[in-house]
C-alpha cells in the first residue's frame, strides 16, 4: 500500500473495525493486541498525518465508527423505550458517537503534538501512546461517566493476564495491550532493515499474553449457594392490571422459594433470595408488595434483596422515587435499602431539563429517579454485602468503596433488557466481572432477562441462566474478607498516567518543535 493520506483514514478505520470486533459480539479478543497499532502508525507517520489537524481527524474518525459499531444499541433503546421516531433516535446515536469520540480525538492530539516535538519526535512518541491513552480513558470515566468498554475489558477471559488488575484496576491492562500495540506499531516505523525483528518481537509477546488465555485455573469451592431470580418481565409493555400484578407475584415467589428452600438444606444457614431490577411497579411503600416478600423470606428462612422502586425516606420526601435494593430479613422485618446513586442519564433522568424539556419523553414510561445519597453496606447473616444496580457496575471507583466498607460480597442487580438482541449483554457482564476481579470479591449478578451469573474472585462464571426465561439460578458463593491492593489504593495507576501525560506534553512543549523529515 503506498503510503498516503488517504492511506491514514484507512489505517483509522481499520483500526476501529479491530477495536470493534474485540468485544462481544463476536468477541474477538485476541485482536486487542493489533487493534491500536494502525491508528498510531496513521497519526505519527508524517506521510499519513502531514498536519496535526489531520492527526486528530484521523483519531476523531476511528472513535466514531469504533461508538457506532459498539454502542448501536443505543439506536433501539432510544426508539423502543424512549418514544422517539426511527429517524430522531438514529439521530441521537449519530450524536452519541460524535460526541464520544473526542475522547479518541484528544488521544489523538496528545500523541500528534508529541510527535512534533524534538523530546518525543516520530517514533520515539510511541512511549507515550499507552500512558495517553489510559489517561483519556480515565478521563471518560469521570469527565462524561461513560467508561463502557475500556481496552482492558478485551482480555477478561485471560485470567493470569487480569490478576494485574488487582493492582491497577482495568487500566493496568489496557496499558499492557496498548503498550503491546506500541510495539507493533514501531516495528511498521522503523527503518526496513529493523522492521522485521521489531515486528517480530510484538508479535510474539501478544501471543505469550494471549496463550494465557488458554490456562484453566481450579474450580472454586464456594461454601454457599444464594438463589438469584431471572424474572424475564417485558420492560413495558405490559398493562400492570391488578389482575397481572397479583399472578406475577404469586409467580416469582413461589419460583424463589423452590429455589431457596434446597439452598437452605443444603448449608443450614439463612438462604439469600436475590431479585433483579425490574419493570415492575415493586413499590417500597405498597403493603402487598410488603406482605408477599415477607411471607417469602419467613417462608424460606432467607434473607431477601429485591430490586423495587423506594419512596422516602432516604431524602426525607415521599415525592421522591429511588432506584433500590430493599433488603428484607427472615423473620419478615425490612430492613435496610441502597437507593441506586450513579442514575443513567436520559434513562433514569434527564439533566438541565430546562434546556432539554424535549427529551422528558425518555422517561415517561419508567419514571424519573432521585439519586441516593449513600453507598451503604447491606448485612446478612452478620457478613456484609455491596449492591450495586445496573449501570453502577461500569465504575470501577465505586464499587470499591463497598469493599472498603466492609462488603464481602457483590450482589449486582441490573435490567439488561433495554439491550435487545444487541452485544450489550454481553459487554456488561464482562465489566460486571472485572469488579469481581478488581476487589478479589465473589459477585451474584441478577437480571431481569440475562446474563445472570455467578462469578468467582477470578472473574470466572461458575454458574449462568440462559437468557430471555424465566428461571431461578443456584448461584455459588463465598465471603470474602481480604483486600486487594487495587481495593485500597484505587485508581493511582490511571491517575499516574494522567499527571505524567501532562508532564511529559510540558517537556515535550519546552524541548522545542521538531525538524520536519
Amino acid at each position: 500500500m503506498r503510503p498516503s493520506p488517504r492511506t491514514g483514514w484507512l489505517l483509522a478505520l481499520l483500526s476501529a473495525a479491530l477495536q470493534i470486533l474485540s468485544f462481544p459480539s463476536p468477541g474477538l479478543y485476541f485482536l486487542c493486541w493489533i487493534a491500536l497499532a494502525p491508528l498510531f502508525v496513521a497519526v505519527i507517520d508524517r506521510r499519513y498525518s502531514p498536519t496535526l489537524i489531520c492527526g486528530v481527524l484521523l483519531a476523531y474518525l476511528s472513535g466514531v465508527v469504533w461508538y457506532a459499531g459498539t454502542c448501536y444499541w443505543i439506536f433501539h433503546v432510544m426508539h423502543s423505550y424512549g418514544n422517539l421516531s426511527q429517524p430522531i433516535a438514529a439521530g441521537i446515536l449519530v450524536l452519541f458517537c460524535l460526541y464520544l469520540a473526542l475522547y479518541h480525538a484528544a488521544f489523538g492530539l496528545l500523541l500528534a503534538l508529541a510527535t512534533r516535538t524534538r523530546l518525543f519526535a516520530n517514533a520515539r512518541s510511541l512511549i507515550l501512546a499507552p500512558i495517553f491513552w489510559v489517561a483519556v480513558e480515565f478521563a471518560r470515566a469521570h469527565i462524561t461517566s461513560f467508561p463502557w468498554d475500556l481496552l482492558g475489558y478485551a482480555q477478561i477471559n485471560n485470567l493470569p493476564f487480569t490478576r494485574l488488575a488487582t493492582l491497577s484496576g482495568v487500566y493496568g491492562l489496557s496499558f499492557a495491550i496498548a503498550l503491546v500495540n506500541s510495539v507493533l506499531a514501531l516495528g511498521f516505523l522503523l527503518p526496513r532493515e529493523r522492521r522485521l525483528l521489531v515486528a517480530f518481537t510484538g508479535i510474539l509477546g501478544a501471543i505469550a499474553l494471549e496463550s494465557g488465555s488458554l490456562v484453566s485455573y481450579p474450580e472454586p469451592h464456594p461454601d454457599h449457594v444464594a438463589t438469584l431470580v431471572q424474572e424475564n418481565l417485558p420492560i413495558v409493555e405490559s398493562d400492570w392490571t391488578p389482575t397481572f400484578y397479583d399472578l406475577t407475584i404469586a409467580q416469582l415467589v413461589q419460583l424463589s422459594g423452590q429455589g431457596a428452600s434446597g439452598a437452605t438444606r443444603s448449608h443450614g444457614s439463612p438462604a439469600l433470595i436475590v431479585w433483579p431490577e425490574s419493570p415492575a411497579p415493586f413499590f417500597t411503600s405498597d403493603q402487598k408488595f410488603q406482605r408477599w416478600l415477607s411471607a417469602l423470606a419467613q417462608d424460606s428462612h432467607a434473607y431477601v434483596i429485591a430490586g423495587s422502586l423506594g419512596i422516602g425516606p432516604s431524602a426525607g420526601s415521599k415525592s421522591e422515587m429511588f432506584n433500590s435494593a430493599q433488603l428484607v430479613l427472615p423473620d419478615g422485618n425490612w430492613g435496610p435499602r441502597y437507593d441506586k446513586i450513579h442514575l443513567v442519564p436520559f434513562g433514569e433522568f434527564v439533566p438541565f431539563r430546562n434546556l432539554l424539556n424535549f427529551a422528558q419523553s425518555l422517561t415517561h414510561d419508567i419514571g424519573e429517579f432521585s439519586r441516593g445519597n449513600q453507598r451503604n453496606v447491606l448485612h446478612v447473616d452478620g457478613h456484609g454485602i455491596g449492591t450495586f444496580i445496573c449501570y453502577e457496575s461500569i465504575f470501577p471507583d465505586e464499587v470499591l468503596r463497598f469493599a472498603r466498607n466492609g462488603a464481602e460480597l457483590f450482589v449486582n442487580i441490573s435490567n439488561d433488557g433495554w439491550f435487545g438482541e444487541s452485544g450489550a449483554p454481553g459487554q456488561h457482564l464482562n465489566m460486571a466481572r472485572m469488579r469481581a476481579i478488581e476487589n478479589g470479591r465473589w459477585l451474584l449478578r441478577a437480571t431481569n432477562t440475562g446474563i445472570t451469573a455467578s462469578i468467582s474472585p477470578l472473574g470466572q462464571v461458575v454458574a449462568l441462566s440462559p437468557r430471555k426465561t424465566r428461571t431461578v439460578l443456584e448461584a455459588p458463593y463465598s465471603f470474602e474478607t481480604g483486600t486487594t491492593f487495587y481495593t485500597r489504593y484505587g485508581d493511582w495507576f490511571a491517575g499516574g498516567c494522567a499527571i505524567i501525560s501532562i508532564l511529559a506534553l510540558c517537556s515535550a512543549a519546552l524541548s522545542g518543535r521538531a525538524p520536519r523529515q
